[in-house]
């Protein structure tokens, strides 16, 4: 899986709109290959992207768990924890 992509369910604060289009759109490039497309090419990509925002958003709203929502800043302190273990650098 494309490593830009995050997890975006069972979060406190919730997903915006925002979160669930970029990784949208991170999903479609590197589906297709292309950061940018080209003018031709374009049209299906955007199509794409908010088709797969619009499929992503139901998902995301019609899932359901027990557990509590996680904390954005635990799991980002968690990253930073195995990006130091795995880089040997711990970035602020």
């Amino acid at each position: 899986m494309c490593r830009n992509i995050k997890t975006l369910f069972n979060f406190n604060p919730p997903v915006t709109e925002d979160e669930i289009r970029a990784a949208s759109l991170q999903f479609v490039r590197k589906l297709s290959g292309f950061n940018t497309p080209s003018k031709a090419n374009e049209a299906v990509f955007n199509r794409a992207v908010e088709e797969v925002t619009a499929v992503a958003r139901t998902m995301l709203h019609s899932l359901v768990t027990n557990a509590e929502p996680r904390s954005r800043e635990v799991e980002l302190e968690r990253a930073r924890a195995r990006n130091a273990k795995r880089f040997g650098t711990l970035r602020k």
